[in-house]
């Protein structure tokens, strides 16, 4: 083959390679807009529509709502995980305690879909659950500080952490844009009820593998994993 014959072919190519990294790009900053408006809720048949493609394409760069949410979120989870190292390099162990839960707890009222991802997991997306994880590892980490210090309640644990970001999206997704102060209040009463000296016991924690399973992402039809609608 001459060199004559192979340039019809490149040229070709090309511009498919570059329709699909538009169409990638299209798809995650329309899922960007969707999420952040509605939640994890939000179909991906809706996020189809928003970034103008069909859902066929869209099941093609993102087979399962599991990567399009690794892919949409990457950036916030990075930007959590650094909240956290932000606050364990704060010399006061309780004024980086109390930053990182107000910065978390901003992050998921700025972002709906944010707000769910911070108490889902998603097994599948191992970049993003190891991200969280390190977040994890941080919080220990953070609370040991505070309590050492004297600052921190002693029987807090990591299922607290847990509780207070899904009290907290509860919160940030029924006042919506009615009330969009609302959880700073909310924020603040917890944080107040978890510095030491403690007011009082506390009843027992939940079970922690059960919190891990009510975290695990199921869509409304028991599907983690969503077929496109041929129908349609």
């Amino acid at each position: 083959m001459t060199p004559g014959s192979q340039r019809p072919d490149d040229t070709t190519a090309q511009p498919l390679r570059s329709d699909a990294e538009r169409n990638r790009g299209r798809i995650i900053a329309a899922a960007r807009r969707v999420l952040a408006r509605d939640g994890l809720n939000a179909s991906m048949a809706s996020v189809a529509r928003e970034a103008g493609v069909g859902i066929a394409t869209m099941f093609r760069h993102f087979p399962t709502e599991e990567e399009l949410v690794a892919a949409v979120f990457a950036d916030r989870m990075d930007a959590y995980a650094d909240a956290l190292a932000t606050a364990l390099d704060d010399p006061d162990p309780w004024r980086g305690f109390v930053g990182y839960i107000e910065t978390a707890c901003a992050m998921q009222a700025a972002d709906y879909g944010f707000a769910d991802v911070l108490t889902t997991t998603f097994p599948s997306a191992k970049a993003m659950e190891g991200r969280r994880h390190e977040a994890l590892e941080g919080m220990l980490q953070l609370s040991a500080r505070a309590k050492a210090a004297g600052r921190l309640r002693e029987d807090l644990d990591s299922t607290d952490i847990a509780l207070l970001l899904m009290a907290n999206a509860g919160v940030v997704n029924a006042t919506g844009g009615a009330a969009p102060d609302a959880w700073r209040r909310v924020v603040a009463l917890f944080i107040q009820s978890l510095e030491a000296p403690a007011r009082g016991p506390l009843p027992a924690s939940p079970d922690h593998d059960a919190l891990h399973q009510t975290m695990l992402r199921t869509r409304p039809d028991g599907l983690t994993t969503m077929e496109p609608d041929t129908t349609s």
